[in-house]
């Protein structure tokens, strides 16, 4: 599209001294030099009406917006309306060229909002290619098959393997490691007698449970600890649920206390058990504290407050009064013997000297009943509880998946060290 425009000075010419001119020699059209629709290339055009005339080359305003351009534009077609009304000797449009340049303003707009300058970049949004999901989508997959197989195992193994028990049910409880008075989790080399009564309540509440089978593996500890498990048992076999102890490689000193009530003692030939007896270890470091130049004072209201600390040994008087407490707990454990197995105070004192004897040996000293393994009592549970056929075993604190995977809030906050300081470290010694 090529633009002509009028130049100034033409109206004065026309309306002056030389009217009879004729109009269209007085007014010179002129091409505008550049052309919108070739970029880049600049043309240089001459006044149609002489052949003789030298081309003009017109500068282009230069145009830093799209506006710009519109306003050229729109004057160039006013000038170029009047001057075809010169030219045909029409009256020339008075109106002002700021209200034409309005009315075109609209069709100019138009025009402009439908192309691009060729001064405007290019505005698209670059492609952005989308990242594949692929992956996350199998990992989530992949997390929530491992919950649900997790929990599924869990679920198996709190049933023990069996989702739909039976009403007939042989509880088995697990006595393995050192016996101590806490709430130390199992599994750690000790074993707590509260958990141990903890199980064979729970037990006696499930009215499914016919039975219940001690296994014991420990090689003694608290005597405090034996005494209170023994108390359970005890109570189990008086309410009418048969308690059988099948013992593993050794069930001695206070492990063989909390054995003594149950119904059934069933061990292996070469089982080391008995060791019926109390001791009392008291530690005197004061040689090594006197080479190492430490020094304590001692400040106590009365004689034996200090008894057993290991800055010292005892004296005579704490010593005849440590052996009183161990001859009034080990008369305890005795009595208990006797009494669960059916001995004499004189028998049981007879064996009561403190050393072990094979399971062999204790089933000839009436110590233990008959030789088997767990299953053997197991069956015999069964037996003794009226199940016709195979029972449904219930292990109620045998270390099992969900114990694996989710321990409990004890262990996951409190070391073992912790919990055992109290009875390793106590300054009154050890009785056992």
């Amino acid at each position: 599209m090529f633009t002509y425009i009028l130049y100034p000075g033409w109206n004065q010419e026309m309306n002056g001294d030389n009217s009879d001119k004729k109009t269209e020699d007085d007014v010179e059209y002129h091409r505008y030099p550049y052309s919108y629709g070739e970029a880049g290339k600049d043309s240089i055009h001459t006044s149609p009406g002489s052949d003789n005339a030298e081309p003009e080359v017109t500068e282009p305003e230069e145009t830093s917006a799209t506006g710009e351009a519109v306003e050229t534009t729109a004057e160039a077609d006013i000038y170029q309306t009047m001057a075809d009304n010169i030219a045909d000797d029409d009256p020339v449009d008075e109106v002002p060229v700021e209200e034409k340049k309005e009315k075109t303003e609209y069709k100019q707009e138009k025009t402009i909002n439908a192309t691009t300058s060729y001064a405007e970049p290019s505005r698209e949004p670059p492609v952005v290619k989308k990242k594949s999901r692929k992956w996350q989508y199998i990992t989530i997959v992949a997390v929530l098959l491992f919950v649900i197989g997790a929990s599924f195992a869990v679920i198996y193994q709190t049933f023990n393997g069996d989702l739909y028990s039976s009403n007939d049910k042989v509880a088995v409880i697990y006595v393995q490691g050192t016996l101590i008075t806490s709430s130390i989790p199992g599994g750690l080399g000790y074993v707590s007698s509260e958990e141990i009564s903890d199980n064979i309540r729970k037990a006696l509440r499930d009215e499914d449970v016919k039975a219940i089978v001690l296994r014991v593996n420990s090689g003694g500890g608290s005597s405090t600890a034996g005494e209170e498990v023994y108390t359970e048992v005890k109570k189990a076999s008086d309410s009418g649920v048969p308690v059988i102890i099948s013992m593993g490689d050794v069930a001695a000193s206070a492990a063989y206390h909390l054995s003594a009530p149950a119904d059934l003692i069933i061990a292996n030939p070469s089982t080391m058990t008995g060791s019926i007896g109390t001791i009392w270890t008291f530690q005197n470091l004061s040689a090594y504290y006197s080479d190492e130049g430490i020094e304590f004072y001692i400040v106590k209201s009365g004689e034996f407050k200090d008894m057993g600390g290991a800055w010292r040994g005892l004296s005579d008087d704490e010593k005849e009064y440590a052996n009183k407490v161990v001859a009034e707990v080990y008369g305890n454990f005795v009595r208990d013997v006797a009494e669960g197995r059916g001995l004499s105070i004189s028998e049981v004192k007879a064996l009561a000297d403190g050393r072990i004897y094979t399971g062999r040996e204790a089933k000839e000293l009436g110590l233990v009943d008959e030789f088997g393994n767990l299953y053997d009592s197991i069956d015999r549970a069964a037996e003794m509880g009226g199940i016709q056929g195979d029972p449904t075993i219930i292990y109620m604190n045998k270390p099992s998946l969900s114990s694996l995977l989710f321990g409990s809030e004890s262990e996951a906050t409190v070391s073992s060290e912790e919990f055992l300081r109290y009875y390793e470290e106590s300054p009154y010694g050890q009785i056992s």
